[in-house]
């Protein structure tokens, strides 16, 4: 028997839910027979309202905003449950209906950037063809404006330009615009800044804090980021293995959680970690720090030479301007810096400030238009072959997009056991027992071996990377933005295990990253990179306690999260 729909008195007006899930299964069918993914599952978002669905990676939150715009993969289906839709039950609707439905009244902006934008057409083309579908105004001034509201600059050039030639939160952006440009009544944000620096981020978030506020756009928000939810969201749903254990107003539920999973996923997040940092300062004793020195015994102290040294680097790109004329834009500039063996160095900036460039050549992807990249006394423009593979078991990257990064023809197995195979390390055997260990350290279940990337949540992929990454023992790693694609419990599991591995083995750190939160946590020194500058540099706790430029400090005040750390009367 049907549930009557919840209408809710404000005034004189009755308000109906804009959305309403109401004991919702979703069942996929596998080769190993029926799995329920999502069980039981209830929430309501009212006209106007963003309410944030959160809990790690694999617990059912994208799925459950899936079935909602109904885009589930072929294998999945509603097995129970409503899905009412302004009380329209759009549970089992056809595709002609969640055709009719999707653009005008339900947006989407999708978790992977780089999977979602087809990479032969241009960004603009693309905005277009959403525009056009919708019956809206689609000329380049039209497109222009959607993609600079989502936070682009130059967007009438930036449109005529392809995916490839975007970073990794430029593509975000570009997917923010397509999710929005048709202003539709409820928008399902998967994930849609976790590839953001926290300034861009912020404005992002403003933009629909906006649409909220004037054309009563609802949200719903899918999120790995407790600080982000508890600034943005009115409520959150918290989900644990396909059901929902706790749902609530977002700061009285995230002050005083009541469910133990809940409790664990606000001791994690990093957003908290400065405030625990603080206070353990007050208090006068040892903090929780992450990197702390290593346990007597088990290295010696780490060696005072510099593992890597960048010397006046700088990279230019020729762009396409039209007509067969280029023009030359200056990624890196001038950028110097130097990396002590078994420390972790961050590098901090807005997307697009060169932090990832900088990455790419340290690990010689790219060439410098000039400067020099010394690794362990050598200048590595100077390697031949032979040596630069070589250096490239001693140095192993982390990329952002994990998707982009793994080969979707082989299986987990292979894609970890690749770096051990290339290099002729061990025997099948002694290969298979390291992949296993790698999958435990990364806290993946050993039966993921036999499963292909698209298969994995965004969140698993990044693990597979990771063990990746840890395959050859290097002795440096790149991590570029290695943990924001993670919920808090695992990226804790991470950052203590990248931790733990410093410590034991020596391990030097170079972390490209947006998320300062995260950066307080891990880091020894800070650089801070602003269009290709290098504008301040220091120990972490300089930089984070007396910043001295007026960009740092803004990207600082960004930080999302300082609610949750407010007392109730003053938040």
């Amino acid at each position: 028997m049907n549930t009557p729909v919840e209408i809710r008195e404000e005034g004189t007006a009755a308000v109906r839910p804009l959305l309403e899930i109401r004991d919702l299964a979703i069942t996929f069918k596998t080769g190993g027979g029926d799995v329920n993914a999502v069980r039981n599952a209830h929430l309501t978002v009212m006209p106007g309202e963003t309410v944030a669905i959160v809990g790690e990676s694999g617990s059912g939150k994208s799925t459950t905003a899936l079935a909602a715009i109904g885009l589930l993969p072929t294998n999945g289906r509603v097995s129970g449950g409503q899905i009412l839709f302004d009380g329209e039950d759009i549970s089992n609707a056809g595709e002609k209906r969640m055709i009719e439905l999707r653009g005008n009244s339900i947006g989407m902006v999708p978790q992977d950037p780089m999977s979602n934008l087809n990479p032969v057409w241009k960004i603009g083309q693309q905005v277009r063809e959403t525009l056009k579908a919708n019956g809206l105004p689609d000329g380049p001034d039209d497109v222009a404006k959607v993609l600079s509201q989502a936070g682009l600059p130059d967007a009438a050039r930036r449109a005529k330009q392809y995916p490839h030639e975007f970073s990794g939160g430029m593509r975000q952006r570009a997917l923010i615009a397509i999710g929005l440009s048709c202003q539709p009544r409820l928008l399902i944000a998967d994930e849609p800044t976790s590839a953001l620096d926290v300034t861009v981020q912020r404005q992002i978030l403003d933009h629909l804090d906006k649409m909220t506020t004037e054309l009563g756009t609802a949200v719903l928000l899918i999120t790995h980021d407790l600080g982000l939810a508890a600034e943005r969201a009115d409520k959150v749903v918290v989900m644990y293995r396909g059901q929902v254990v706790e749902s609530g107003p977002s700061l009285e539920l995230l002050r005083n959680p009541q469910h133990p999973y809940t409790q664990r996923l606000v001791s994690s997040a990093p957003s908290l970690a400065s405030r625990r940092i603080q206070v353990a300062k007050e208090q006068g004793v040892e903090s929780e720090d992450l990197l702390a020195p290593a346990e007597e015994g088990l290295v010696e102290a780490a060696k005072p030479d510099e593992v890597l040294k960048i010397e006046n680097l700088r990279k230019v790109f020729k762009l396409r301007s039209g007509l067969g004329r280029s023009t030359d834009f200056t990624a890196v500039d001038d950028v110097s810096f130097s990396v002590k063996r078994g420390t972790t160095t961050a590098i901090v900036g807005e997307s697009g400030s060169g932090k990832s460039t900088v990455a790419q050549m340290v690990l010689n992807l790219l060439q410098p238009t000039s400067g020099k990249i010394v690794f362990d006394g050598v200048d590595t423009s100077t390697l031949n072959a032979k040596e630069i593979f070589a250096f490239r078991r001693r140095v192993q990257p982390i990329f952002q997009d994990p998707y982009g990064s793994l080969d979707p023809m082989y299986n987990i197995f292979r894609t970890i056991e690749e770096p051990l195979r290339t290099h002729k390390i061990g025997t099948k055997a002694s290969r298979e027992k390291k992949v296993r260990e790698l999958l435990d350290q990364v806290a993946l279940p050993q039966s993921t071996m036999q499963r292909y990337p698209n298969e994995l949540s965004g969140g698993q992929r990044q693990r597979v990377a990771i063990a990746r990454a840890l395959a050859l023992d290097p002795e440096v790693i790149i991590c570029d933005e290695a943990v924001s694609a993670l919920d808090v419990l695992v990226q804790a599991q991470v950052l203590n295990l990248l931790a733990d591995l410093q410590s034991r083995l020596g391990l030097t750190y170079l972390f490209i990253t947006h998320d300062l939160a995260v950066v307080r946590q891990i880091a020894d020194h800070v650089c801070v990179m602003e269009k290709g500058k290098l504008v301040e540099t220091g120990s972490t706790d300089d930089v984070f306690d007396a910043p001295q430029m007026e960009y740092t400090k803004a990207l600082l005040n960004a930080i999302p999260g300082a609610k949750l750390m407010l007392p109730p009367d003053v938040a």
